[in-house]
């Protein structure tokens, strides 16, 4: 028997996305995103949670869904990485879902070269896509939002 796991499941446009609960450490209302100088095409910039500052990932660039301003009622995933907190701009945070580990159907069974995705689950409403966040920034773009990053810490 295969262990539960549980999701964060989250909407972007009329598609539901997930990210394991354990990566998701809150969500909060979106805010306004200052941009981020010398930073990857994938970042939007930087906000301040609490004194932290938080490269803020564009998830629709990455997903290459259309993207949209931020409206009023979008709110901001912040989310662990095993290198670093992130903040991930989406329409709505919906639910947190137990299932069967069973459930879940490798993505590579599906659709190869998604490295991002860690499974695919199908709920009530439709097939939810269970991204890994460890492997949503290539090796290049880590390094250079390590740079970027860096730049700012040394301004503050």
């Amino acid at each position: 028997m295969t262990e539960n796991i549980k999701i964060v499941v989250f909407s972007l446009d009329d598609r539901q996305y997930a990210l394991h609960l354990a990566t998701v450490e809150r969500v909060l209302s979106a805010v306004e995103v200052t941009p981020l100088p010398k930073a990857p095409e994938i970042v939007l910039g930087v906000v301040n949670v609490q004194g932290a500052i938080i490269p803020v990932v564009n998830i629709r660039r990455r997903f290459h869904i259309p993207e949209r301003e931020m409206q009023l009622g979008d709110q901001m995933l912040i989310a662990r990485t095993a290198r670093r907190v992130v903040g991930l701009i989406v329409d709505s945070a919906q639910s947190v879902v137990e299932l069967s580990g069973d459930n879940l159907i490798p993505p590579k069974d599906i659709v190869p070269g998604t490295s991002y995705l860690d499974g695919i689950v199908k709920l009530g409403d439709g097939i939810v896509l269970i991204h890994d966040l460890d492997r949503f920034l290539s090796l290049d773009e880590e390094q250079a939002l390590d740079t970027a990053l860096t730049k700012v810490n040394n301004t503050v």
